[in-house]
């Protein structure tokens, strides 16, 4: 699999920072999810990176600890109308495969503040990083949006 990058909007900046364990705080014990609506299965696995574009900027990564699917198939023991996320190799390991609408990344904690010298325009849905790690520069500013 390979690192991925997401763009957080600019609307939801101060929200999403405050929903826990940024760049720099320990960790409080919650696992924290970044959330994609696609059919397609995004290509990053346990140990990969999601970095986070916002404002302009490369604002820092967290290592993914698991890649979860939302399923709505009754097999899964879904209560409807509500799914379930399902870790992928639990979605894998019973077939047949169905679709999955929804995505969660996640992430306990351990995010680093990083950026690139390059600004970076937003974005929706995930790209591919497209520089190389040893380009990345701490970022102790990271939440300024100016």
């Amino acid at each position: 699999m390979s690192d991925l990058v997401v763009t957080c909007p600019k609307a939801s900046w101060e929200e999403w920072i405050a929903e826990g364990d940024p760049a720099g705080a320990a960790w409080s014990g919650t696992e924290w999810g970044w959330y994609m609506t696609s059919r397609a299965r995004p290509p990053i696995a346990v140990g990969d990176r999601l970095y986070v574009v916002a404002h302009g900027r490369l604002r820092g990564y967290a290592p993914v600890t698991a890649l979860r699917g939302l399923s709505f198939d009754p097999k899964h023991d879904c209560q409807p109308p509500g799914g379930v996320y399902l870790d992928v190799a639990d979605l894998d390991a019973s077939p047949p495969y169905h679709a999955v609408d929804q995505w969660c990344i996640c992430r306990r904690g351990d995010a680093v503040a990083v950026t690139i010298p390059e600004p970076i325009k937003g974005f929706q849905g995930w790209r591919y990083t497209w520089w190389s790690r040893d380009q990345e520069i701490p970022f102790p500013n990271w939440r300024a949006v100016a």
